[in-house]
């Protein structure tokens, strides 16, 4: 017996942008100078839009590692904010930038978009590439400068299972992303995962719902470039020895298959097992996932229940602590955090006090004092919660090997003295990730002349 269909499109979605994706053959490009932006920010207009965007001066970028993309892409300075910058055509501009907004309203992780640029000519008047504004993800990284860093070797499995989840949520959502791998995702650490946001959705597409082909699609062209980027990978040397390239890929179907299985099975359940529905809930929100409503209908001879629980968005531990603390933070990081404020709560005997009273003592003298210790060099390095967590681990750390407690101020000291620079990449990586995401760049359009490719360090990123 089937339950009814899928919702159909938010209309969250529907309505989340005033830009409309135009055929280049049908409308013109516009003869001056246009910014379509998402939110407020004067410096925009003081940016050298009539220089082509690998010209670009050095003073206005940021050194970040930027993942391999088939365009030009920069990281620019914009008054208090760093925006990234790709410079593609104005139809897929402005059908990405609307994608993005409706992914956004959605609540799904991606980056944020920021504007939209077209009407760019250069000085002589020839007309240029549109820009498309994200924001920068603060203290994410692509995959391969994770790989840059001493990392421990299940990494790669950890990124799959990251991407994995991101994928379950957009299908859900009827996101079909149509070109799957590493190269299009960020990455956030998370406790002891990652998180996964998207972060190029140039070939997707919005529906009410996926058909099982278009999943599966997704699914077999993930695995394949996964493979294929591992690879890559291991033939430089920055894939540790003990992964098997086939088999991550595979891992990434199993988790998939096994997540999407979770979250959409219908449950059959006779009348007196009502806590098994219990059992499910609480499954999915050891996941992350909140339950909207339970959709439950009966058997035609009224002797079993079905139910399919309709899920409407991850983040179940996040929000929780962000209702209590106000903290803002990633799923698992969350969970961390909150068992944290529990083992503070049961230690000072306040177990019968509310919960929002003892989260903002724990908030004072636990989680601030802590977090206000890391080093100037390193805040941009490390997210607040993410430092505190890696905290408690190194305490426990210490703890066991001393045979005794740690105070947090010495545990403190020594995580930032013995762990904390593995967060540094240093200068050769950054230039060697740079190069790579150079070197995918196909970019036909323009012919720069000579006098500027030889003073230009990116000569090669724009160069015939």
């Amino acid at each position: 017996m089937e339950l009814t269909d899928m919702p159909q499109l938010d209309p969250r979605a529907a309505k989340a942008t005033s830009v409309q994706a135009q055929d280049e053959g049908v409308s013109a490009e516009p003869q001056a100078l246009k910014i379509t932006a998402a939110s407020s920010n004067p410096k925009m207009f003081t940016l050298p839009w009539s220089k082509p965007l690998a010209t670009w001066p050095e003073e206005l970028l940021a050194n970040l590692p930027r993942g391999i993309s088939r365009h030009v892409v920069r990281f620019v300075h914009v008054g208090d904010e760093v925006y990234a910058m790709k410079e593609i055509t104005r139809p897929v501009a402005e059908r990405e930038y609307e994608l993005l907004r409706r992914l956004k309203k959605l609540d799904l992780p991606t980056v944020t978009p920021i504007a939209v640029v077209t009407g760019r000519h250069d000085d002589n008047g020839e007309p240029l590439e549109a820009i498309l504004v994200t924001k920068h993800l603060k203290f994410s990284l692509p995959y391969r400068a994770l790989f840059a860093r001493n990392l421990r070797p299940d990494t790669a499995g950890r990124l799959i299972d990251a991407l994995a989840v991101l994928m379950v949520r957009l299908h859900l959502t009827g996101f079909y992303w149509g070109d799957v791998s590493l190269s299009n995702v960020l990455f956030l650490r998370d406790a002891d995962a990652f998180s996964a946001f998207l972060v190029d959705a140039e070939t997707g597409d919005l529906h009410m719902n996926l058909t099982e082909g278009q999943r599966e699609y997704d699914i077999d062209l993930a695995r394949t470039n996964i493979i294929g980027e591992l690879m890559d990978l291991s033939s430089g040397q920055l894939l540790p020895g003990e992964v098997d390239e086939i088999e991550i890929g595979n891992r990434l179907v199993e988790r998939y298959h096994s997540l999407w299985s979770t979250l959409t099975d219908v449950d059959s359940f006779k009348p007196d097992e009502m806590w098994k529905i219990e059992k499910r809930v609480n499954k999915l929100n050891e996941l992350g996932f909140y339950v909207d409503e339970l959709e439950m209908k009966t058997s035609d001879d009224g002797n079993r229940l079905m139910v399919r629980p309709r899920v409407v968005d991850a983040g179940y531990a996040s929000h929780k602590l962000l209702r209590l603390t106000g903290l803002d933070v990633q799923e698992n990081q969350a969970r961390r955090l909150l068992n944290d404020l529990d083992a503070y709560r049961a230690s000072t005997w306040r177990q019968d006090e509310d919960l929002e009273i003892v989260a903002t003592d724990w908030m004072r003298e636990q989680f601030e004092p802590t977090v206000r210790m890391i080093p100037r060099e390193y805040r941009t390095q490390i997210e607040p919660a993410q430092f505190f967590h890696e905290i408690l681990d190194h305490r426990w750390f210490l703890a066991e090997k001393a045979g005794h407690d740690v105070p947090m101020g010495e545990a403190v000291a020594s995580y930032i003295e013995n762990v904390l620079p593995q967060y540094k990449i240093d200068r050769k990586a950054m230039d060697a990730i740079i190069a790579d995401a150079d070197a995918g760049v196909v970019d036909d359009e323009y012919t720069y002349g000579d006098d500027v490719i030889s003073d230009d360090p990116d000569a090669a990123v724009w160069s015939h």
